[in-house]
């Protein structure tokens, strides 16, 4: 029986939960240079990229159909959190995000096959409060989480800014206080219930990292 979320019905102007991990669980970045070159794809098709005479492949451009805003890069799996505008907007970037790491990825270890478990999986976001936990779940995976260098945390502290991320929708639904958010997801423990769910919630996904 299909995942309830590979199934996919995708509608305009909605949240989505993105994850997938490494066929047979194995680990999709290996260095420093695997999660550079996946931040760089998921870069270059946020914010397209300018037009060549000479170069006939042009990357396709996402640009205003599609908001990132949150990721985590986990050795064997990621997360993204997207706000899609344009209803295919998701289904195609996500096809060109993996395919291009895919053919990177094996290109670079001398690999042939797939490298991710069957189709990506989406799950659609229809509340604020499921949102908002939905950011700290992503956000809350690695351990250390705050000095974690693979993920959008030091975006929504503060620390960093970047075109091709968009955190103010998530900090809009804590008035655009960066310290609110910033207990929200350090109380951790206080609200283990809810996490406790989303991650219960993701685990009866057979294909969930």
């Amino acid at each position: 029986m299909p995942s309830r979320n590979v199934i996919k019905e995708y509608v305009p102007d909605a949240f989505y939960h993105v994850y997938n991990r490494g066929v047979e669980k194995r680990d999709i970045f290996l260095d420093e240079q695997d999660y550079t070159v996946f931040l760089g794809l998921l870069k270059k098709y946020l914010l397209g990229a300018e037009k060549s005479k000479t170069n006939r492949h042009q990357p396709k451009s996402y640009v205003g159909k599609i908001d990132l805003l949150a990721y985590c890069l986990m050795p064997n799996h990621f997360h993204l959190l997207f706000f899609q505008k344009d209803q295919l907007a998701l289904s195609g970037f996500m096809r060109s995000l993996l395919t291009g790491y895919s053919m990177y990825f094996n290109d670079r270890y001398k690999r042939v096959g797939p490298l991710f478990q069957g189709t990506f999986k989406a799950s659609q976001i229809q509340s604020d409060g499921y949102l908002d936990h939905i950011s700290r779940y992503i956000h809350l995976n690695p351990d250390g989480y705050e000095n974690y260098p693979y993920s959008s945390w030091k975006y929504y502290v503060g620390n960093k800014h970047a075109e091709w991320l968009k955190p103010a929708k998530i900090l809009g639904l804590f008035n655009d206080d960066i310290d609110t958010y910033k207990e929200f997801v350090d109380d951790y423990v206080a609200t283990k219930k809810e996490n406790d769910f989303l991650r219960w919630q993701l685990a009866n996904d057979p294909e969930e990292p």
